[in-house]
């Protein structure tokens, strides 16, 4: 099967862009307030459930609650919608999944990823990605992302299954 350049080019992005993590540091006040995790599943699924105790371990460490707000329908665009209209200060994050990587490629409405790429090519080498490790498939897409786009990220390895958290802070 041959895809269009365009297909192609919205499957690596979509799946790299949102795969990354800001490579900023966050001043020590940081969260300062409460924190919302949003998340594009119902109640009580895998992500959810994840996503909540990802949220009790930051609260706890952190000093600052962490609440996980559930915004389930339309494959997860209205989460991730949600948290793109949301005020871009850090305070309202995106649990991401391999469902908003696909949808970029089954939406051709879906206005994520350009911002990101500009951002990307006027910061070179400032911004981290999340990867398992070399070879996998998020390493894979990494990297096409990085030689489609002309972009420069690093990849950040966690040991296993990993899971992610892109903010609305519009990578600073």
């Amino acid at each position: 099967m041959k895809l269009s350049r365009r297909k192609f080019l919205h499957l690596t992005a979509g799946t790299a862009a949102l795969s990354v993590g800001t490579g900023f540091a966050w001043a020590q006040t940081y969260p300062s307030r409460p924190v919302r995790i949003v998340v594009g599943f119902s109640p009580g699924t895998s992500s959810d459930m994840t996503a909540r105790l990802i949220g009790q371990w930051l609260s706890e460490r952190l000093g600052q609650q962490f609440i996980v707000e559930n915004r389930p329908g339309a494959g997860t665009n209205i989460a991730a919608e949600t948290v793109v209209h949301a005020t871009p200060d850090g305070y309202t994050l995106l649990w991401v999944t391999q469902t908003n990587a696909i949808n970029v490629t089954l939406y051709d409405t879906l206005n994520l990823v350009p911002e990101f790429i500009a951002y990307a090519k006027a910061n070179p080498g400032k911004i981290n990605y999340a990867s398992p490790g070399i070879g996998s498939s998020v390493h894979v897409f990494g990297e096409l992302f990085k030689m489609m786009a002309g972009v420069d990220l690093v990849m950040v390895h966690y040991r296993g299954s990993f899971f992610l958290i892109c903010s609305v802070d519009r990578y600073r």
